[in-house]
């Protein structure tokens, strides 16, 4: 996860998350594996792997290194779909721990609201009856 800018207001979770994942030696290997992975700078490398390999085959006993460019592409492709997935597990938690922040600060809210409108409610029968005091209501009734 990227560093906070001090001069910006977080969301809470944002910032315990990316505490959380400072704190972790493996969040971070996880975090600068999908930043690289996922940078034109890894297509462009791979890129020019692939090119000198089938171009040169320096890389494999074969004439034609077809066979093994196809497994260690598949090897590669299992590792980084794995990395994918820590990605998605870790945006889902984040999500929910947003979620559950924001369900709790409404909760809250709400629950103000309630109570400044009970307030508001007793304060206006109060000013009402000071008012008009014990006047009967017009029209007779």
């Amino acid at each position: 996860m990227p560093k906070l800018d001090p001069n910006v207001q977080h969301h809470p979770v944002v910032i315990k998350q990316v505490e959380k994942r400072a704190s972790d030696v493996q969040l971070k290997v996880a975090d600068a594996i999908t930043t690289f992975a996922g940078s034109m700078m890894f297509v462009y490398l791979h890129a020019a792997i692939f090119g000198v390999w089938v171009g040169t085959g320096l890389f494999g006993a074969d004439k034609f290194p077809f066979n093994f460019l196809t497994m260690a592409v598949s090897l590669e492709a299992i590792f980084l779909s794995t990395f994918v997935m820590i990605g998605q597990n870790r945006q889902a938690a984040f999500q929910q721990a947003k979620a559950d922040h924001d369900y709790s600060e409404e909760e809250q809210l709400l629950k103000e609201n309630t109570d400044l409108t009970k307030a508001i409610h007793e304060l206006t029968k109060e000013v009402h009856a000071r008012l008009v005091g014990s006047q009967a209501p017009a029209g007779g009734d």
